[in-house]
């Protein structure tokens, strides 16, 4: 078996001390969705968490992490981040902003510390899985640890199920 290469997530939190477990998958470049990942990793998808970055009006770049089973909602977004409008931003933004390439974008090493919202059922879970920095790693990782590490905040955003 070939060795994991370490991202910089993992060495962050290596740094840190904080316990987690590097997990590859096959990548299909065609297909990066949450859903891929949880088939590839045998995983449900409500423990598969994915990272995504927006601007608001008010408070500029922020990083709401929600399971692969659900959307982003904005309006929620936007009233737990200080703002009155948000959006996801630009695929082309992605790279310069966080430092990371769609399907590996990480809650854990961005090139700045954005403010960070993970949604509440993150901690239905004993594990939750988020990208470690590169298309086809995840990180397994308790998610208490994950929010305390970013100093993340906890809060209902995602669009409600009918």
């Amino acid at each position: 078996m070939k060795k994991l290469t370490k991202t910089n997530a993992a060495r962050l939190l290596d740094q840190a001390h904080v316990p987690y477990e590097l997990i590859p998958y096959e990548v299909d470049e065609s297909n990066l969705a949450a859903d891929h990942v949880a088939h590839e990793l045998g995983e449900d998808i409500r423990c598969v968490f994915k990272t995504l970055v927006l601007r608001g009006e008010r408070s500029g770049h922020f990083v709401c992490v929600v399971p692969g089973s659900d959307e982003v909602d904005l309006k929620k977004a936007a009233r737990v981040s200080g703002n009155k409008k948000v959006d996801l931003i630009a695929m082309k933004e992605l790279l310069p902003v966080t430092g990371y390439i769609r399907g590996g974008c990480s809650p854990i090493g961005m090139k700045k510390a954005f403010p960070t919202f993970f949604h509440t059922t993150c901690m239905d879970f004993p594990f939750i899985y988020v990208s470690a920095g590169m298309r086809g790693l995840q990180l397994k990782i308790e998610p208490a640890r994950l929010v305390q590490f970013v100093d993340g905040e906890l809060a209902d955003i995602i669009i409600d199920r009918k």
